[in-house]
């Protein structure tokens, strides 16, 4: 039995998929069982509730062997502990309770790095909680995802530009979700590992937001711009937006230890790299979204 978190969000979706596919024995934990598709609710136990809930995660992990884990983003969240540590302590009380084998977490490059980078660092201490329970445990590690873009459909419609804090000719390296779902599914439906371990998942290439900008006025058949902007405006958006100071924060200083070189510091090896090009993407994914 797998358990299967944010069964509905744009991760944890791909990750159930592909898990259905392989015939496992599946168990979701999903605030609303509605906004699963009658087929898929047939096909698996639903355990309704939040995965930050004690009584939730105790029921959903008994019997099972793996747990897929991903913290749902709080942007009012009063603190980044709050956001990744508080809401993990009762899934890791329920691992050792209900004696999980392995853990499969999604998190973020940057182990090793000094300085604080925001929702990274809360990230990494997110997966210290977790192995320190005496699970086996995986942790996937990321750069930035390129379904970030997706959120910004209506500036690339409307204005033909999006904009970061990062800056514009920063090579990067960059990662599809559906790549980091194939990823995970593979790790969870491997029983033979064991202890604890990060797999960096970092796309097929680098490339700089000047790079993206160029692909993708190929692919969307219109001029697209990219435009840095400044920390100050970067975070006051976010407040604006509902974000709390302290998230509001915490993603500044992750973008500021992007840009100072955090994506760069995992080398790239065959095991790293995953298939989905970005002008892949953005013909399959980012175009339909923007000229549909």
């Amino acid at each position: 039995m797998i358990v299967i978190t944010t069964p509905t969000g744009n991760i944890g979706r791909q990750v159930l998929d592909n898990i259905l596919a392989s015939g496992e024995p599946v168990r979701v934990i999903v605030r609303d069982p509605a906004r699963l598709s009658e087929q898929t609710r047939q096909r698996v136990e639903v355990v309704q509730g939040s995965h930050g809930d004690i009584n939730v995660v105790n029921k959903a992990f008994a019997g099972a062997d793996a747990v897929f884990w991903l913290v749902p983003p709080n942007y009012q969240a009063v603190s980044l502990e709050a956001a990744y540590l508080d809401f993990s302590r009762p899934a890791c009380e329920a691992i050792k309770n209900q004696g999980i084998g392995r853990v499969v977490g999604i998190s973020a490059l940057g182990r090793g790095i000094a300085g604080n980078a925001g929702l990274v660092s809360a990230s990494l201490a997110m997966d210290d909680l977790i192995a320190d329970t005496g699970v086996s445990y995986r942790a996937l590690t990321m750069p930035s995802f390129m379904d970030n873009l997706l959120n910004q459909t209506e500036s690339l419609k409307n204005q033909g530009m999006f904009f970061s804090m990062l800056a514009g000719d920063r090579k990067n390296p960059t990662c599809a979700t559906r790549d980091i779902a194939a990823v995970a599914a593979k790790c969870l439906l491997d029983p033979n590992w064991s202890g604890r371990a990060d797999v960096a998942v970092l796309g097929p290439e680098d490339l700089s937001f000047n790079d993206m900008a160029q692909i993708m006025s190929e692919v969307l058949g219109k001029p697209i711009r990219f435009q840095q902007i400044p920390g100050e405006a970067f975070t006051s958006r976010l407040k604006e937006l509902g974000m709390s100071e302290a998230m509001a924060r915490g993603m500044f200083d992750m973008m500021a230890a992007k840009d100072a070189g955090l994506d760069n510091a995992e080398p790239r090896t065959p095991q790293s790299t995953t298939p989905t090009r970005f002008r892949q993407w953005c013909t399959e994914i980012l175009k339909p979204a923007v000229l549909g």
